[in-house]
């Protein structure tokens, strides 16, 4: 934890202000210690980042995944920019615009685009409930302008009205509720700051397959399920078959992506997490007004919806 990241933060419990009791430091970074507030709610530094939970509870899928696939998604590990692409489709102007920019990235898993953001010059805090923390300090966390921390979307140990810019993209419809998880996130924006949220979309045959399949997979061993998932490898090329493919994707959906170790990873991803809603683009922009959130941009792919906080 880097130690200016202490002015940003604050206790999820009672909002009150953390004092930092340090225990052992490199260089810039403080490796082990505490966060204590007023009221002597306690927060372990264990392995240089801040852990606001005492588990993954319901996120372990995502803790083994980025673990597993841990630099699968990584542009700076790739000769594809997959995650600076991703990024760019889901914002409205230059990334270049972002430099200087305080950045919020809700759900970071193994920082993907967290590294994307820093490379454009941007300060960005990556929070994740799972254990893929980790994987991300490890990947990226000696970057200068990056700060990550464990934490839960619904308690957050974050000051209010602070970030220029926050995103979200393909994590809240894993949560328990993800109109919940959504609204509880633009109070922690400026007036004037922006805000990109990318949710699983309806696709009645896949979802109602997956539905069904899933009732399965998840209670299967990650280890077990990620092995399974190597399934998805001959069955690509089985479902490029016009109309068979189709039908069969309708009945068991696999990816379709042409890299194969995507195509394993999201395999993994769609069939493991505990939790995975749906929405429609409508119903998403229809949160960003209940929340005084004024929708500039409904995407065209997912459920995606780029907006601004009135000012």
């Amino acid at each position: 934890m880097k130690k200016r990241l202490l002015n940003l933060l604050v206790c999820p419990n009672c909002k009150g202000e953390l004092k930092l009791e340090v225990d052992s430091v490199e260089e810039e970074e403080v490796v082990e210690g505490k966060l204590i507030c007023e009221r002597l709610h306690t927060f372990s530094i264990i392995n240089a980042i801040p852990r606001f939970v005492s588990s993954d509870t319901y996120v372990n899928s995502f803790s083994y995944e980025w673990d597993v696939f841990a630099d699968t998604l990584l542009d700076s590990r790739n000769k594809e920019k997959f995650s600076a692409d991703f990024f760019q489709k889901h914002t409205i102007s230059s990334l270049e615009c972002f430099r200087g920019k305080l950045i919020l990235d809700v759900g970071c898993g193994m920082g993907r685009f967290m590294e994307v953001a820093a490379s454009y010059g941007c300060e960005v805090i990556g929070l994740d409930l799972s254990y893929a923390v980790d994987t991300a300090y490890r990947l990226i966390g000696y970057l200068p302008n990056v700060h990550i921390i464990q934490a839960d979307i619904f308690s957050l140990p974050l000051k209010k009205k602070i970030f220029d810019f926050i995103y979200s993209f393909g994590v809240l419809h894993h949560t328990p509720d993800c109109k919940k998880a959504f609204c509880n996130l633009p109070q922690y924006l400026k007036k004037g700051g922006e805000i990109s949220i990318c949710i699983y979309a309806y696709n009645w045959g896949i979802v109602f397959s997956s539905k069904f399949w899933r009732l399965f997979t998840t209670h299967l061993p990650k280890k077990a399920l990620y092995y399974f998932s190597y399934i998805a490898f001959p069955l690509y090329y089985l479902y490029l078959i016009p109309i068979l493919g189709k039908f069969l994707r309708a009945f068991f959906f696999v990816p379709d992506i042409k890299n194969w170790k995507m195509r394993h990873l999201e395999m993994f991803d769609w069939y493991s997490p505990h939790y995975q809603s749906n929405h429609s683009s409508e119903e998403l922009a229809g949160w960003f007004k209940e929340m005084g959130i004024k929708v500039i941009r409904v995407f065209e792919y997912a459920a995606s919806v780029y907006g601004e906080k009135s000012a």
